[in-house]
Order: structure tokens, then C-alpha cells, then sequence
């Protein structure tokens, strides 16, 4: 009963601690400017040169005319620890589209249709009917112009391109720097297809933000076009359709709502005005991946995405911009993180733009895991958030790693210290000796 009582962002569990670390693990997520300015200056490197093969290539004229949306953490200013990440979605452009909802999965997925036949260069991208849009056509193009792009443009460079995943959506490449072995960055590049003639039934119930951002910032949202990304829904024995199914993006509104994230347009504008909305993001993502860390089996399923959505429904909740002021910040995290809990003990969280769609129900979030992330969370709770203990620099302090590597025992360990005595031996009478030659000659 008492850890009942203690559960779920009540206040009266923050101890000093617990507060202390949850300010300090807050300060220690913050990106270093230098890191941000070589990063970027990689990346965009990479996408203008893309453009313009993209631009100029012969092989296949559908992808000349494509427009960069960039998305995901870096660029809604909630990375943690390093920025190497990026999310780089290239619009296609495409004819007047038609959506069907695939129905099993509660508004998320869809297939897409051309309005009427074509004979412009999207049909060789159409399945038989010649009216379907194959996200697995799509997709595939991409992978291969990419791979060519790079095999041609920035062979020996550090840029490397993943094995294609397919119920990914992105085109994955790495980059890893000469001097930097440890250093891996990644960006993910999106073709996606744009839809301007309003958003799907299923997603008009969603966005609730009316007291939060205001009702006028969300006519402004809805009547934006969506996007859809080649992504596949998980699970086995698909169907047709589904396997060419495309998932409705709001990428591009999520990092609208991250800029523009106070009830008052003022929050955040000067230094008297800051919040601690986006750390408590942070936090959040540090925990996650921490976890993910620890048990990367059992937790395979979750994702940040599943933060970024607790995040923006507690933000719907909790308004006021007071809530989130710089000295609210520990008990504002644990509001967050007990918002997070109970949605995993009850095996419910809401896309926040389609409602009907739970991110906690299976195929997408296995049960099993699901029951393994609620007894890990209130471990965590329960022992004052460990996961968010930053390593100790312990590495100066290690013995050599060969050493390590091959420890001593059994008779070595007798051979080991025999040696080591007479070292000990041999230099205390080499100093002996240097001493009294020393005497000598001072005389």
C-alpha cells in the first residue's frame, strides 16, 4: 500500500535525492554547440549533394523533383547527448491522391490511390491495377538510388548504408568519422507523399490541444496537408494491402507543437520566460534509453515515440505554463513519468493524433513485453530512478586491459609475484647504490 501511495508523480515522493539527481541528469543531456555545428555541417553536406544527384540523375525522372522536410529530435531541440541523428524526409511529387483506411489497424495505416490513371512517371511505382501506389516499389528506389549516390559521390568518405529493414521506412546511412571510431552518426532519409485535401477521418478527433495551444492553432494544424511514409504495420501473415501499406506521418505538426510549446506566446521568448517542457522530454528519452540499454530483448518494442506521445498528452493536460517553470522541474518530471507508468499498467496509450489507435497494443506491443516494462518502471520508481545515474568515469582507474583481458591465477599468479618482488628489489638497490655514489662525490 505505501508504494501505492508513493506511485505515479505523486509529489510527496520526491526525496533530495531524487531531486538532485533529476536536476543534474537534466543538466548533463544538454548537446555541446561545437558537436552541433560539425554534425550539421555533415549532414547538410550529405542532403544537398543528394538533391542534386537526385536532380540530375537519368535513371529515374519521379525522383528530380523531391523537397526536403526535416523532422524528428534534433530538429524539435529534445537530442539527448549527442547529435547524431537525423530525420530527413524527401516529398515526392505526386498526382491528386485517394485514401483508404486499413481498417484493422484503428487509423494508422492506409493504402493510396491515384484519383485517375496516369502516364507520368509515377506508374512505374503502381501496382497491377495501375491506380495502387506500391510503398514497396518506393522504397526500394530509394534504397537503390541512395546506395548508387553514395558509391559514386562519397565512396571512402565514412558513408556507409544499412541493410534495408522492412518495416522501416527510412533509407539508413551512417557515418563514422576517421578519427572518431567511436563516433557513429546516422541519418534516416523518407520518401513521402504528400496529401493536402485534408486530414483522414480517423485523425480528426484526435489533436486534443484546444486549452492547451488553442482552438485557433488547431484549425491552423488541421487544415495542413499530411504525409504518409512506406511504413508496413508489424506483425505476420499481412495481407496484400498491408504489406503496401503506408503510415500516416505528423511529423511535421509535432515539431510545430515542440516550437510553439507554451499556453502563452510568450513561454520560452526570453530567459524570465523559460520552461521545462522540453527537459522533461529529455529525461524522459534518457530513461527510455537507458532502459532500452539494460534490456534490449525484453524492451525491443519500445521506442522514443512512446515518450514523445506521453509527453504531448501531459502537455494537453497540464496547461499552464506555471506548471513547468525551471523550479518545477523534478516534480514536473515525475508527472510525466507516473502519466507514463500508468498508461503502461493499464496497457493503454493513445496516438495522440489518432485516438483509436493504441501504440501499447499487440502485434506493435507484444503483452509480455508490455507486463516487463510495467515492472521495470515501478522498479525504477521505487528505487529513485537508477537508470538515470550517469556512468562514472571509472576508465583512468582501470588496471591495464591486458590484464583484464588475461587475468592471472593458479601458478601465473605465484610466477607473477615473484617477478614483481625481484622488479622491487632491483630498483630499491639500483637507488641504494646511486645514493651512495652521491655521498661520495659530495665529499
Amino acid at each position: 500500500m505505501e508504494s501505492q501511495r508513493r506511485s505515479f508523480g505523486d509529489d510527496s515522493s520526491i526525496s533530495p535525492e531524487l531531486d538532485r539527481l533529476i536536476r543534474q541528469r537534466g543538466r548533463d543531456l544538454r548537446l555541446r554547440k561545437l558537436d552541433q555545428q560539425n554534425a550539421v555541417k555533415i549532414v547538410n553536406h550529405l542532403i544537398d549533394s543528394l538533391l542534386e544527384f537526385l536532380k540530375n540523375n537519368d535513371d529515374q525522372p519521379f525522383f528530380r523533383e523531391v523537397s526536403v522536410l526535416t523532422s524528428g529530435s534534433y530538429y524539435e531541440m529534445v537530442k539527448i547527448n549527442k547529435p547524431n541523428e537525423f530525420d530527413i524526409m524527401l516529398k515526392l511529387k505526386v498526382p491528386r491522391l485517394v485514401l483508404s483506411e486499413l481498417e484493422e489497424y484503428q487509423g494508422l495505416f492506409y493504402k493510396i490511390k491515384l484519383i485517375k490513371a496516369t502516364r507520368t512517371e509515377i506508374q512505374h511505382f503502381l501496382l497491377e491495377d495501375e491506380r495502387t501506389v506500391s510503398a514497396t516499389k518506393i522504397k526500394a528506389e530509394m534504397y537503390r538510388l541512395v546506395r548508387k549516390f553514395i558509391s559514386n559521390h562519397f565512396q571512402g568518405e565514412g558513408w556507409v548504408i544499412r541493410r534495408n529493414l522492412v518495416n522501416s521506412p527510412a533509407v539508413t546511412l551512417e557515418f563514422k568519422a576517421k578519427e572518431k571510431d567511436d563516433d557513429v552518426m546516422s541519418v534516416d532519409i523518407v520518401p513521402t507523399l504528400e496529401v493536402p485535401q485534408g486530414w483522414p477521418q480517423a485523425a480528426r478527433a484526435g489533436l486534443n490541444i484546444d486549452k492547451w495551444l488553442g482552438k485557433k492553432c488547431r484549425r491552423q494544424f488541421v487544415s495542413k496537408a499530411v504525409y504518409f511514409v512506406p511504413k508496413r504495420p508489424k506483425g505476420r501473415n499481412l495481407k496484400d494491402d498491408a504489406k503496401e501499406g503506408w503510415r500516416i506521418s505528423f511529423s511535421h505538426i509535432e515539431k510545430e507543437m515542440m516550437q510553439h510549446h507554451g499556453n502563452k506566446k510568450t513561454c520560452c521568448e526570453s530567459h524570465s520566460n523559460k520552461c521545462c517542457r522540453k527537459l522533461c522530454l529529455r529525461l524522459l528519452k534518457c530513461l527510455i534509453e537507458g532502459l532500452k540499454q539494460q534490456y534490449p530483448k525484453e524492451l525491443e518494442p519500445l521506442c522514443s515515440y512512446h515518450g514523445k506521445t506521453t509527453f504531448f498528452h501531459v502537455l494537453s493536460d497540464r496547461v499552464q505554463d506555471s506548471f513547468w517553470s525551471p523550479g518545477q522541474l523534478s516534480v514536473s518530471f515525475m508527472k510525466l513519468f507516473g502519466y507514463f507508468e500508468r498508461c503502461a499498467l493499464n496497457g493503454s496509450l493513445p496516438h495522440f493524433f489518432v485516438r483509436e489507435h493504441n501504440l501499447f497494443s499487440p502485434p506493435a506491443f507484444p503483452k509480455r513485453a508490455l507486463l516487463f516494462l510495467t515492472n521495470v518502471l515501478r522498479e525504477q520508481r521505487e528505487l529513485g530512478l537508477p537508470v538515470l545515474k550517469a556512468p562514472s568515469p571509472t576508465s583512468a582507474l582501470l588496471p591495464d586491459t591486458d590484464a583484464v583481458i588475461h587475468p592471472i591465477s593458479g601458478t601465473d599468479s605465484i610466477v607473477a609475484s615473484e617477478r614483481s618482488f625481484k622488479h622491487v628489489y632491483v630498483c630499491l638497490l639500483v637507488v641504494i647504490v646511486c645514493v651512495g655514489i652521491g655521498c661520495v662525490f659530495h665529499k
